[in-house]
């Protein structure tokens, strides 16, 4: 059968349904986790699918290829990615498959992976495409068998134990239609919140706005709501629920790198000294933010697996990347959980009569989002060793190329790097005003430009 390349990504495996990705793929792709699981002497996977119109079909296929190599399953139908992330947790094997297409759109679905609680990527994936090229079921085994448990209320009941709120709060949040909208209300108001529920029911369609709240455009329904009503604060939900939006009343958005700020500052306080983890995309406010908390800051690649392997590394009590994956290990599992995020977020604001001058008194600089440059397949990594080798930043001070370039300025930082999931350059820039803003961004154009001759470029 066919294994397109393209669809076994740095962090997990994404593609179009039916061409790219299909029933007999998610069969063979489970042989060949059931030959990964037995040798690392793991005997059940957590599994769990989102609300795209393909995620049962897809589900149920991988699951018979699981059991057909030996493995039980614990099937925990409809759920967001963070509970089957929960479940592996709970029941020790630190093992699972979450269906999804996260933010994509409906026609994509995909694998997320954890396998003797890692997260697979990078050549994990890689390995599973060799497998599954010439995979069959093996003889003489016992076929596995599927468990149903329906982990919500446990779920629930295990945040609203720890997380407490200082008042009660009203807020809106705005799932997206996707598939966090089937515990999103029920946790908000265990919390003691009154919800008010923008895009709640489950449809992978997507009939409202893309479930992506990293694009200012997805919360605009959200910002509208707050502004005709009482509501404090407004959170939003990307496809799986594993990310995190946030939006005050004012219609400011607040980025994932000045919810860190927030995070950081809470979390040090318990813990001094302590390396708090965050990805290349961030802000610079953040590294002083943490040190100025009495922590050490731990600057890391993009990806949320890359971002989990070096949690587990560190120890760190809390890490998160500029998309919205926020990872507490602090009164918490270490994985990337949106909802979980929202509700450590209220647990602080809960503290002020006024979340949202909390919120935008945070640190930030003049910056823009995230910036792409398209490519064809395969030239966007090729293109950033170029200009790592080449490249000319004439007044920067620093250049860091963990991931990509990022110069560092006395008053600024610009960064280019190859994404890993789609065939892009992401830039992003950050000035302590527009003047060196745009200074920042004029050597990263000329740059690129020395290059790329005439390229037109999204800045």
């Amino acid at each position: 059968m066919s294994l397109p390349a393209a669809v076994f990504k740095a962090y997990d495996i994404r593609g179009t349904v039916p061409d790219q990705l299909n029933e007999s793929f998610a069969h063979r792709l489970g042989l060949a986790l059931a030959d990964m699981a037995r040798r690392e002497g793991v005997r059940s996977l957590a599994v769990g699918y989102d609300g795209r119109l393909s995620s049962p079909g897809l589900a149920q296929a991988l699951q018979a290829g699981l059991h057909a190599g030996g493995i039980d399953t614990v099937s925990l139908g409809l759920v967001h990615t963070p509970l089957v992330y929960f479940a592996a947790h709970l029941d020790g094997s630190g093992s699972g498959v979450a269906i999804t297409g996260s933010h994509n759109p409906p026609d994509y679905n995909g694998f997320k992976m954890m396998m003797g609680g890692r997260t697979l990527h990078g050549q994990d994936i890689q390995t599973l495409r060799v497998s599954m090229a010439n995979i069959q079921a093996p003889a003489g085994i016992s076929p596995g068998h599927a468990e149903s448990r329906d982990l919500i209320d446990t779920y629930v009941r295990r945040i609203t134990d720890h997380v407490k709120l200082a008042r009660p709060m009203h807020i809106a949040i705005d799932c997206g239609n996707g598939v966090g909208a089937v515990v999103a209300g029920q946790l908000f108001r265990a919390l003691g919140c009154t919800v008010d529920e923008l895009y709640c029911t489950v449809d992978g369609r997507f009939p409202n706005h893309h479930p992506d709240p990293a694009e200012p455009k997805n919360l605009q329904d959200l910002i509208a709501h707050l502004q005709r009503t009482d509501c404090e604060i407004g959170l939003a939900f990307d496809g799986d629920a594993d990310r995190l939006g946030v939006v005050t009343r004012s219609g400011q958005i607040i980025w994932p790198d000045r919810q860190m700020i927030l995070f950081a500052r809470d979390v040090l306080s318990r813990m001094p000294g302590a390396p708090v983890i965050y990805d290349v995309k961030c802000s610079r406010h953040l590294g002083q933010a943490i040190r100025d908390a009495g922590g050490v800051p731990d600057m890391s690649q993009t990806g949320h697996s890359l971002i989990k392997a070096r949690l587990a590394e560190t120890g760190a009590p809390l890490a998160g990347e500029m998309s919205g994956h926020i990872f507490f290990k602090e009164r918490w599992y270490g994985f990337d959980d949106g909802l979980y995020a929202g509700a450590r977020l209220l647990e602080i604001l809960s503290r002020s009569a006024n979340p949202s001058q909390v919120l935008e008194a945070l640190p930030q600089g003049t910056s823009t989002p995230e910036l792409k440059l398209p490519m064809a397949e395969g030239e966007p990594h090729a293109f950033i060793e170029r200009l790592q080798a080449e490249g000319k930043f004439p007044t920067a001070q620093d250049r860091v190329t963990i991931d990509g370039v990022r110069a560092e300025y006395a008053d600024g930082f610009g960064l280019a790097r190859a994404s890993n999931t789609t065939p892009v350059i992401v830039l992003r820039f950050e000035g302590d005003s527009p003047e060196a803003l745009a200074r920042i961004q004029g050597e990263f154009r000329d740059a690129i430009h020395a290059l790329l001759p005439g390229r037109e470029l999204p800045f």
